[in-house]
C-alpha cells in the first residue's frame, strides 16, 4: 500500500514544485487536498515529530526484550606474560635432594596463552524484565494513538486556515462588490445631478464612499495574502506558491447531536485519550515491574572454548556451564526509592487521564454550543442581508424619483456592507465551529477526507 502514496506524494509535490514556476497556474486546492498535504509523513513537522518519536517507542521495546532472549558473545584472547612466583607467595629458594642441588627461579616465563571461547546467558525468570516490556510494548501504542492525536491535531489547524483563506477570498470579493456599488451610486449621483434633481454634496458624498471602499478593497487584498501565506505555512510547503481555493464558504448541516452521543463519542474516537489511556498503562506496568525488583531471578550461563599455547597444537577444550539465583537482600534503599518514583508516575498519569476526560467533556459542550449560536448568527445575518438589499434598491429608486435625497442612498449602502461582513463573520464563525466540534469528537480527518 506504500507504493500508491509514495505516486500521490510525488504527483501532489510535482504539482506544487510547478507551481512555484513563474507563469504557470495557481495551484487549485481544496480542503480535502490542503489536510492530506498536510498530514502526509513529509509534510507537517509535528507529524514527522511524532514519527520518530513512535520509532524511538520501538526501539525502547527492543531494548527491553533483549533482557528475556538469549546473549552470546566470542572472544579471542592472546598474551604473552612472565610470572613473579614470589608476588604470587611461591618462595622457594633451594631444594637440595640426594645427588643434586635444585633452584626454582623466581620469575617464570616469558610463555604465551591464547582462548578462543564463545559465551551465553539466558534469562529464565525474571518478573520484573517480563512488566518492563510488557510496558514498552503500551508505550509503542501510545506512540501509535499520539500519531494519530498529531494527525488530527494538524488537520484541525490546516481546516482553521483554510477556512480564514477562503473568508478571505469572501472579503475579497464583498469589497469589490461594494466598490461597484460605490461607482453606480457615484454615477448615478452625477446623473441626477445633470437632470438638476442633485446637489454637489451628493456627488462628493458618493466620491467619499468610493475612495473609502478602494482603501477597504486593499486591506482585504492584503489580508488575503496574509491568509494564503499561513495556509502555505500550516500545510508545511514553499511559500512562494500561488494558491486558488476552490471551497466557498457556505452553511453545510450538521446532524442533530445530544450531548450525552457527543460524549460517548468523544470518550470512544479521541486519539489523545488513547494515547493517555496507554501512557497510563504503561506506568502501571512500570511500576509492577519496579515492585517485582525484590523477587528472585533465576538465569543461565556457560560458556565453551579452546584454551593453550596456540590453536593448532597443544590446546585443549574447556568448558563452563551453570545456573544463577539471584536474591536481593539490602540496597541502601535503592528499589524502595524507585519503587516509590514508579508509583507516583503511575498516580500522576491517572490524574491527567482523568483531567483529559474532563477537558474532553468541556471541548464538547462548548463546541456545540458554539455551533448552536453560530447557526442562529447565520440565520440572522442571512435576513439581515436581505432586508439591507431591499432597503437599498428601494432607496435608489426612491432617489431616482425624486422623492429622497442621497444621503438616504448613502446610509443604505452602508448598511449594506456592514449585512455582508456580518454574513461572512456568521459563515465563518459556523464553519469554524463545525471544526471545533469534529475535532471535540476526535473526527477532523474523516470528516474533512
Amino acid at each position: 500500500m506504500r507504493h500508491p502514496f509514495a505516486l500521490f506524494l510525488f504527483l501532489a509535490f510535482s504539482g506544487l514544485a510547478v507551481a512555484q514556476q513563474p507563469g504557470t497556474r495557481p495551484l487549485v486546492l481544496s480542503l480535502k487536498r490542503a489536510v492530506e498535504l498536510a498530514a502526509s509523513p513529509e509534510g507537517s513537522a509535528q507529524i514527522q515529530l511524532a514519527g520518530e518519536a513512535l520509532r524511538q517507542a520501538q526501539a525502547r521495546s527492543d531494548q527491553a526484550r533483549a533482557a528475556l532472549l538469549p546473549n552470546f558473545d566470542s572472544s579471542l584472547t592472546y598474551r604473552d606474560q612472565t610470572v613473579n612466583l614470589q608476588a604470587n607467595g611461591l618462595n622457594f629458594n633451594i631444594v637440595a635432594l640426594p645427588g643434586f642441588t635444585f633452584a626454582f627461579p623466581a620469575l617464570v616465563g616469558p610463555f604465551s596463552v591464547m582462548d578462543a571461547r564463545i559465551s551465553g546467558s539466558q534469562s529464565i525468570f525474571d518478573f520484573s524484565s517480563i512488566r518492563r516490556f510488557q510496558a514498552s510494548r503500551s508505550g509503542i501504542s501510545a506512540a501509535k494513538a499520539d500519531v494519530d492525536s498529531t494527525e488530527e491535531q494538524v488537520a484541525a489547524r490546516v481546516a482553521r486556515a483554510y477556512l480564514l483563506a477562503i473568508r478571505a477570498d469572501a472579503d475579497v470579493e464583498s469589497a469589490r462588490a461594494n466598490m461597484t456599488l460605490s461607482q453606480a451610486v457615484l454615477s448615478q449621483a452625477e446623473n441626477q445631478k445633470k437632470a438638476g434633481a442633485g446637489t454637489g454634496i451628493e456627488i462628493t458624498r458618493a466620491k467619499v464612499q468610493l475612495a473609502d471602499d478602494r482603501q477597504k478593497l486593499l486591506v482585504a487584498e492584503n489580508a488575503r495574502r496574509s491568509a494564503h501565506l499561513q495556509l502555505l505555512r500550516a500545510m508545511n510547503v514553499q511559500l512562494d506558491i500561488e494558491l486558488e481555493l476552490t471551497d466557498k464558504l457556505g452553511h453545510i448541516p450538521v446532524d442533530p447531536i445530544t450531548l450525552e452521543q457527543a460524549k460517548a463519542q468523544a470518550l470512544a474516537q479521541r486519539p489523545d485519550l488513547k494515547a493517555q489511556q496507554q501512557r497510563e498503562t504503561s506506568a502501571r506496568l512500570s511500576a509492577t515491574a519496579t515492585k517485582a525488583e525484590r523477587l528472585p531471578s533465576v538465569g543461565f550461563f556457560g560458556d565453551y572454548g579452546s584454551i593453550g599455547s596456540n590453536l593448532f597444537d597443544n590446546s585443549l577444550p574447556t568448558r563452563t556451564y551453570g545456573a544463577t539465583l539471584r536474591i536481593p537482600i539490602l540496597d541502601g534503599g535503592r528499589m524502595d526509592a524507585r519503587r516509590a518514583e514508579a508509583s507516583s508516575q503511575y498516580r500522576a498519569e491517572v490524574v491527567r487521564t482523568k483531567d483529559l476526560k474532563e477537558q474532553i467533556e468541556l471541548d464538547v459542550r462548548l463546541a456545540l454550543d458554539a455551533l448552536q449560536s453560530a447557526e442562529e448568527q447565520v440565520t440572522v445575518a442571512r435576513d439581515g442581508l436581505e432586508l439591507s438589499e431591499n432597503e437599498l434598491a428601494q432607496a435608489r429608486r426612491r432617489y431616482d424619483a425624486g422623492v429622497a435625497y442621497g444621503l438616504e442612498v448613502t446610509d443604505a449602502q452602508t448598511r449594506l456592507e456592514r449585512a455582508r461582513d456580518n454574513q461572512t463573520q456568521a459563515l465563518y464563525n459556523y464553519n469554524v465551529a463545525r471544526i471545533d466540534l469534529e475535532q471535540a469528537l476526535g473526527k477532523v480527518r474523516t470528516s474533512v477526507r
